[in-house]
């Protein structure tokens, strides 16, 4: 987990700047817009709506934002988003994978075609860059929610893999199809979440030096930058 958790703890510190909240907070209300579409508009109910709410107060979106991303849910009957998965090779042949969330699938090949290309990488077929993979659930939370002994006791109840204690953060490994059953025992006394989501874990880690670490850097901030991108993974530490 080393690569994976050393990209996505850029991602997270770098989700705090003041700069980035406005694209965080258009992708976050994308996804409750979306959620609300496709299942019930009550998050009890709701167990991806209930996440996508988490984790948009998790970045501290403002209520208002929050009701309003609902709301549009019933107004956007001629908007429909699909999840698509892109997969590729960025810098130093670092394999790379893309989800997003998007109302038009040839803008969004095109753009991201175009920011591999730029880094010296190349977009792939589905599969070609996946298999470097595995699918985990992966649910983050705040250390500040609750300190590492019950959080390490609970995710064990819960009937978690693993917990891994980051600098500011804890993370819950769980079998994919396990996630909102282990979340849901979870909920019980934890009632703030970063994310919740199914990650791909990288199975092999390719080491990058200075140079290549700073041209990947720049790379994944793009593709985030992307407004159709929702999570980028990679096999790079």
């Amino acid at each position: 987990m080393a690569g994976h958790s050393h990209w996505a703890g850029i991602k997270h510190k770098k989700g705090k700047a003041d700069k980035q909240r406005s694209a965080i907070f258009s992708k976050l209300s994308r996804e409750i817009t979306v959620a609300a579409k496709l299942g019930d508009k009550n998050p009890d109910m709701n167990s991806r709506l209930r996440s996508a709410i988490q984790a948009a107060r998790s970045a501290n979106m403002p209520k208002e934002n929050i009701e309003r991303a609902i709301d549009k849910s019933s107004m956007a009957a001629d908007s429909n988003y699909e999840n698509i998965r892109y997969e590729g090779f960025g810098p130093a042949k670092t394999a790379v994978v893309i989800n997003t969330l998007t109302d038009n699938k040839n803008r969004t090949a095109s753009n991201i075609r175009t920011i591999f290309q730029k880094y010296g990488g190349g977009l792939g077929t589905q599969g070609s860059a996946s298999h470097n993979f595995t699918q985990q659930g992966i649910i983050k939370i705040n250390n500040e929610v609750i300190n590492e002994e019950k959080i390490f006791n609970l995710a064990t109840d819960a009937g978690a893999n693993d917990c891994i204690f980051h600098d500011d953060y804890y993370e819950i490994h769980t079998n994919k199809e396990e996630i909102y059953d282990v979340k849901n025992i979870m909920e019980k006394e934890i009632s703030n979440f970063i994310s919740t989501e199914i990650e791909w874990v990288p199975l092999n880690k390719i080491n990058l030096n200075a140079e290549e670490k700073e041209k990947m850097i720049k790379f994944l901030e793009i593709l985030e930058e992307d407004d159709d991108v929702q999570n980028v993974f990679t096999n790079a530490i």
